[in-house]
């Protein structure tokens, strides 16, 4: 355990030091972009140099203080943003005040420290990313083992079987419990046979195990409660299987989900008349300037497929279809019409990838999401946000409720454009697909909030240029 200490030290304070001269060379441009920007007289030697060792000792100070350079901090990447920003703006306040108010002579341009702070914040988060993603430095990657063997934890193996997908963690092996289903348990994993008594802290150190992941089949009567609870006194994570799996893969196991995890969850936040106010001022702003960018590309969208079949057979080229929306209240979606105008003449049917339903025109605006562009009058109407669960058809909500637990949850907050389950799932079209797509669309109500809306919206962004996945 000493020696994974001592491993995770060294990493934080080469990260400190990595940092350290990323925030004192931003500084420094900063002043510079200042300089040609405003053609001011440059500021001396000193003055520079005050402020540029003065604001990055403040930032690295206010990172320290905030848990950024911990060495088991474990943290999605959304909550490694908010950090950086709560670090910044702290640094930017303390630096406000001492030049403002004690140091005045070494101040400079008014506009300095906006730009140092913007540059700082982008270049930080651009860092953690590059640094988690490619497993740098190792930060944050932690030993650890997994108590049981069975059903529960065979979703490690199925589901994060690829390198990428344990960046986060070294797996050391998986520790069958009394009671695991062994026939759909573990196949391929490293098993150890060792016994979780009062030795089990002596095998914890031995092989410097950070954390414990409980996902036996059978808690009653099976779990060590005493020996778990010392090794948390001891500093030795222990966490469950669905946190673990939240935390690691951006979902929630739904066919894993019992109701007291649901009840003592962090997350699943309540909405108020002041949020859903703020909610759809930004989101009726968002559309409007959507739309002032977009109507060009929406004028040609509907002549185009007036052109291709709607002048022949009288057809809309819109289509309006009903949708379940928050708290299960009905509401009419209106879209570009992508298929043939009797694509349902048969009644309501799945979508599927390569449907030959879909028009040529179809085709394209399916690909670069054009089709969606009118749901912005939705969200004018208040009936749709930009981010949330995609809205689902009422004939098959109907079904999946009965097929899958916790799908009426996703009504918890409003439809959006775009969602998290459409950026990590590929296009699906069956209750398994559902069910998949479920787990990230309940990962977004537990944890939505302005952050996230805004990397779904980037991300967005990037399926629309590059015209990938629906």
């Amino acid at each position: 355990m000493k020696a994974a200490n001592r491993r995770q030290s060294k990493r934080s304070n080469i990260l400190v030091l990595l940092e350290g001269a990323l925030i004192a060379y931003l500084a420094y441009i900063a002043n510079t972009l200042i300089l040609q920007v405003s053609h001011t007289p440059p500021p001396s030697v000193n003055q520079l140099a005050f402020n540029v060792i003065l604001f990055t000792f403040l930032v690295l100070v206010s990172a320290l203080s905030v848990g950024l350079y911990e060495p088991k901090l474990r943290e999605t990447f959304r909550g490694i943003i908010r950090r950086i920003f709560v670090c910044v703006a702290l640094s930017y306040f303390v630096m406000e005040l001492i030049t403002s108010t004690f140091l005045i002579e070494l101040a400079l341009h008014p506009y300095y420290l906006p730009t140092a702070s913007g540059l700082i914040i982008l270049a930080l988060v651009l860092f953690r990313y590059f640094s988690n993603r490619l497993g740098l430095l190792g930060l944050g990657k932690v030993r650890l083992i997994v108590l049981g063997a069975g059903e529960r934890a065979s979703i490690i193996e199925k589901r994060m079987r690829r390198e990428v997908d344990r960046i986060g963690f070294d797996l050391v092996g998986f520790i069958p419990i009394p009671g695991d289903d062994r026939s759909s348990g573990i196949q391929a994993e490293k098993l150890i046979h060792v016994k979780v008594d009062e030795n089990f802290r002596d095998f914890l150190q031995e092989n410097d195990i950070e954390e414990v992941v409980i996902a036996c089949d059978q808690r009653r009567g099976t779990l060590p409660i005493e020996i778990l609870f010392d090794c948390r006194i001891r500093g030795i994570e222990v966490v469950d299987i669905l946190d673990f799996m939240e935390r690691e893969t951006g979902q929630i196991v739904v066919n894993l989900i019992y109701p007291s995890w649901v009840i003592y969850s962090n997350g699943f936040s309540s909405q108020n008349y002041l949020r859903d106010m703020l909610d759809y001022g930004i989101n009726a702003f968002l559309a409007l300037l959507v739309l002032s960018f977009t109507w060009p590309f929406m004028l040609i969208t509907a002549l185009l497929i007036y052109l291709e079949d709607g002048f022949r057979t009288g057809a809309s080229v819109f289509y309006k279809q009903e949708r379940v929306g928050l708290n299960g209240k009905l509401f009419k979606i209106i879209k570009f019409r992508s298929m043939r105008p009797d694509a349902e003449k048969d009644g309501a049917k799945w979508a599927t990838q390569g449907d030959s339903r879909v028009t040529r025109v179809g085709n394209f605006i399916r690909k670069y999401r054009l089709d969606e562009l009118p749901q912005l009058w939705n969200v004018l109407k208040g009936e749709m946000s930009f981010i949330g669960p995609r809205p689902e058809r009422p004939e098959f909500v109907e079904q999946l409720i009965k097929q899958i637990p916790y799908y009426n949850q996703r009504h918890n907050v409003k439809p959006g454009l775009a969602g998290w389950a459409q950026l990590n799932y590929p296009y699906g079209a069956s209750v398994e697909d559902s069910m998949e797509k479920l787990k990230f669309d309940l990962y977004y109500v537990k944890h939505q909030s302005l952050l996230l809306d805004i990397l779904i919206l980037i991300r967005t962004v990037e399926v629309v240029l590059f015209g990938k996945g629906r």
